[in-house]
């Protein structure tokens, strides 16, 4: 009889994992604690409008093909996908932005037009990055981060300076222009650190970004998940929602041996969390956990986030799909995450309009708007402090696209620090998980596999590879291959 697998959630890492786990052969049932599934990538409908209220990029659509392409299938038998031109915006002030468009050549134009010569130089940052992206994402990612020796290749020991260096300094180095440098050091935020503490290798982030492109999934990055569930049902994976686990049960025998789910007991062979780590260990009793508070307290974790889901009653103007507004102190503001954690006097935000791309989103002649402030994980979140910080953007907003908007808002939702804890078990409410500094990487980020229960394992962006999308999918897949290995049908 095949071993039963309980998942813990429902997340990109989970639905990998159960994927990869019932074509091996295993029984396998998912359990997620809310009413649909997809962890932080769910939907918000609201008076014809639909939102995506977690992930709105969709990058490094390789790594998706690959994932669909290990059970002989593609994205496109599930969803269509639209390369977005432009990719996005970003605005320095008033009138005054950058736009990235859907080719490299296109972009070295617009750093020309920004800087005279500064083509030059990010075709070598570019090329750079590519070989990257090629290293990583083709190969290291794919590494289960048990042992430092997974990072030493012939080519990796070539780019040994580029794990001691860092984005912000090769960046500097090479682009005078700050605003040039800021759009080279936006992708790195993804990964969750400042760009000052990220390595230099990591740079294959800017290839992702001007090399390959950004796209939009139609319907929504909703539409991934509805697909690997799809596919996960195919194989016979078992899901279940409302299905809250309590409890991490282990036997006398040092083996996880039952869930405690909605406070009834559920057999199991083998337990896989793709839940937040530090959440997941507070479900077993203080001696199997492997990580102590102050272990967890130390760590570098990525932003959180203050989200507004808005419905306008007009189209908007002088804003594209994806707009970012650096029209602030982007290094203080990254202060204010990292170093001194508190609520950021200005802050740089994010805008999202995915009805200008997709119909879908919004009824005809409305606008869907997604607006995101990065912020510190853990500091306090109240309704008022929303207010305040929605009324600082929106303003500074109007100003900068020459636009009154504030009238024309039909509804607002938001999303915080309290909501991520709530929704998500998020350890302090962070959004992205845990950032990829260099004493964050590979191996050095919590293990895939307990040390202290043999039949216990964990997924998601808290572990390896690291926070996004794509790296979630990559997770699922490197936990499922441990799995296997270690234990036979």
């Amino acid at each position: 009889m095949s071993k039963h697998i309980a998942i813990i959630g429902s997340g990109f890492s989970a639905l990998a994992a159960s994927c990869y786990l019932a074509n091996a052969g295993y029984k396998v049932s998912i359990y997620e604690k809310n009413s649909t599934i997809g962890g932080r990538a769910r939907q918000l409908k609201k008076m014809g409008f639909t939102y995506d209220i977690g992930p709105t990029w969709y990058w490094m659509p390789d790594v998706f093909e690959r994932f669909f392409a290990d059970f002989n299938k593609t994205p496109s038998e599930f969803y269509k996908l639209e390369k977005l031109n432009p990719a996005y915006s970003v605005y320095f002030g008033k009138n005054d932005y950058i736009t990235i468009e859907d080719t490299i050549d296109k972009i070295y134009n617009a750093f020309e037009t920004e800087e005279p010569g500064s083509s030059k130089s990010l075709k070598k940052f570019i090329n750079n990055a590519k070989n990257n992206y090629d290293v990583a994402i083709k190969d290291l990612v794919y590494r289960p981060g048990v042992s430092p020796l997974e990072l030493v290749t012939p080519v990796t020991i070539k780019k040994i300076n580029q794990f001691l260096s860092t984005i912000k300094r090769d960046v500097r180095k090479e682009f005078k222009n700050k605003r040039l440098a800021q759009i080279l050091e936006f992708p790195v935020l993804f990964l969750g650190a400042k760009p000052s503490n990220t390595p230099s290798f990591y740079s294959f982030m800017n290839y992702a970004d001007f090399g390959i492109g950004t796209f939009h999934p139609k319907k929504g990055m909703y539409q991934v998940v509805l697909a690997m569930e799809k596919l996960a049902k195919s194989l016979g994976v078992n899901i279940k929602t409302n299905a809250s686990v309590n409890k991490i049960i282990v036997g006398n025998n040092g083996n996880a041996s039952q869930l405690l789910i909605n406070d009834k007991k559920v057999n199991c062979d083998i337990v896989l969390s793709g839940a937040d780590y530090h959440h997941s260990e507070t479900l077993l009793d203080f001696k199997y956990r492997q990580y102590t508070e102050k272990y967890w307290s130390k760590k570098t974790f990525a932003p959180s986030s203050l989200l507004f889901y808005v419905g306008f009653d007009k189209k908007l103007r002088n804003v594209n799909h994806h707009t970012l507004f650096f029209d602030v102190d982007f290094e203080k503001h990254a202060k204010d995450i990292y170093d001194n954690p508190k609520w950021p006097e200005n802050p740089l935000f994010y805008a999202s309009f995915p009805s200008i791309t997709d119909t879908s989103s919004a009824p005809e002649g409305k606008e869907a708007g997604i607006f995101l402030i990065p912020l510190a994980p853990g500091i306090q979140d109240t309704n008022e402090i929303r207010e305040q910080y929605f009324k600082k953007i929106i303003t500074r907003f109007e100003n900068l696209t020459s636009q009154n908007v504030q009238e024309s808002i039909i509804f607002k939702e938001s999303f915080c620090v309290n909501d991520f804890i709530k929704d998500y078990n998020s350890y302090k409410g962070n959004a992205y998980g845990m950032a990829n500094t260099l004493l964050q990487t590979a191996f050095l980020r919590p293990k895939l596999k307990s040390k202290k229960v043999s039949n216990l394992y964990f997924t998601g962006q808290l572990t390896v590879p690291g926070p996004g999308v794509p790296p979630a999918l990559i997770s699922g897949k490197l936990v499922a291959e441990l799995i296997t290995k270690n234990h036979k049908i």
